[in-house]
């Protein structure tokens, strides 16, 4: 049995790097050696804190992380040959025998079927492929809010946010307005007019009714509610956050018939929709990485990725080159 390092959320509170014991691998898994890690400060903050919806892989001691990217060492008897050596994207792993995975990904080596990494070897930069998964949820939000020749308001400024605004530009969208409590987002945001959130109200640069769209990247349910005021008739909201309940005023959604949208992770084939755009470098994809930590870091790196509202994505280097 292979042992690896691992990040693993002991218990509640409690973050460790130590060994794991790897599943041997079956004909149709590949074994790959990570590269890069990133950590989520939404999903894996709720994990860490015990506040995930309690399922057989949540449970202590866990290991998280589902954006990973690292190379083929080694292939079961069904892989082709030519994977070997190849830069791929693992949205994590349950291949250990002594610890659960949630989602898995914070591994030194990773065991996973062949069909569930996503080639990165036509990439120029193959680093970039971190981004695929925030970037394929934040895609999956725009499209359900349908933004082409439409004004669009985004709630929220992290890293999905950030995204979507990029999204809404690229399909079409006539007026994207973001809105934040962070400066430091904001000044990221390619959004055309961005409102400080913590002292700006909305309607201090929008007017009532004014876009067709709501795309709520922030999680904050208040948010969205004071944002239905500024939706036109028959407008759209796509929660692309994660919330603990919907707690809404529903004046405003039957007045106008607003429509609601839930967006879960990605559709079928966004990952490679946003490859492609990734390979001819249409958007900056790695704009939402801002802090990068060495492994013999890496308590420090999920505080501060946790705690530290400038950082958007932290990245966490497996190679010691």
């Amino acid at each position: 049995m292979k042992v690896s390092k691992a990040v693993v959320f002991e218990r509640a509170g409690e973050i460790k790097l130590r060994e794991v014991t790897l599943r041997e691998m079956h004909a149709d898994d590949v074994l790959v050696e990570t590269y890069w890690s990133s950590i989520s400060a939404g999903t894996e903050k709720m994990l860490l804190s015990g506040k995930l919806p309690p399922m057989p892989m949540t449970q202590f001691p866990v290991v998280p992380g589902y954006e990973t990217v690292g190379k083929i060492i080694a292939a079961g008897a069904n892989v082709p040959e030519n994977h070997l050596g190849k830069f791929v994207y693992v949205s994590g792993s349950l291949g250990y025998s002594d610890v659960n995975a949630a989602f898995g990904g914070a591994s030194q080596y990773l065991v996973s079927p062949v069909h569930k990494t996503t080639d990165l070897s036509m990439l120029p930069d193959v680093s970039v492929g971190l981004a695929l998964p925030l970037a394929a949820t934040a895609l999956h939000a725009t499209d359900l809010a349908q933004v082409s020749g439409k004004k669009v308001l985004v709630l929220g400024q992290g890293a999905v946010g950030i995204l979507v605004a990029e999204f809404a530009r690229l399909f079409g969208a006539t007026k994207i307005v973001a809105t934040d409590k962070v400066i430091s987002r904001l000044q990221k945001s390619s959004a055309d007019v961005v409102i400080d959130a913590g002292r700006a109200p909305l309607n201090a640069a929008t007017q009532p009714a004014e876009f067709d769209a709501v795309i709520d990247c922030s999680g904050a349910m208040q948010a969205v509610d004071e944002s239905l005021n500024f939706l036109m008739m028959r407008g759209a909201v796509v929660l692309a956050g994660y919330y603990e309940r919907i707690d809404l005023s529903y004046a405003q959604a039957f007045m106008k018939e607003i429509k609601f949208h839930v967006a879960k992770q990605w559709a079928l084939g966004d990952l490679e929709r946003v490859r492609e755009l990734m390979r001819t470098k249409a958007l900056d994809f790695k704009k939402i990485f801002t802090h990068e930590k060495a492994l013999d870091e890496t308590e420090q790196a999920y505080r501060t990725a946790f705690e530290n509202p400038d950082c958007l994505k932290m990245i966490l280097s497996w190679q010691k080159d």
